[in-house]
């Protein structure tokens, strides 16, 4: 079974791949999925659903992506990004949440 720092490097360097890793998109287009912020307007429908709302994506949201110019390549790309970085904050909210668990335990 794995430790907890395992497990913390584990997602540091998925995020790091996601993020940093060869690929069809540019790192910032990336970092913009994975933070759900500034993502130009033929993306934003598709990023903010697949980050907020996954149940609701359509297909007109990738048409209207490809559309604009973007390849299946890139549009993976990026819908990794945006679904890693969704998890990535719930993961750090998650953790927050346990270490105020824990403190306020010991603290009692």
């Amino acid at each position: 079974m794995l430790h907890e720092d395992d497990k913390r490097a584990l997602h540091r360097a998925l995020v790091d791949r996601v993020l940093n890793g060869q690929g069809r998109t540019s790192t910032d287009q990336r970092a913009h999925a994975f933070r759900n912020a500034d993502v130009p307007p033929p993306l934003h429908a598709l990023i903010d659903k697949v980050a907020a709302k996954p149940t609701q994506v359509t297909d007109a949201d990738f048409a209207a992506a490809r559309a604009a110019g973007f390849s299946e390549d890139q549009l993976f790309e990026l819908v990794i990004s945006a679904a890693v970085g969704h998890s990535a904050r719930l993961y750090d909210v998650g953790l927050a949440a346990l270490a105020e668990a824990i403190g306020s335990e010991e603290a009692e």
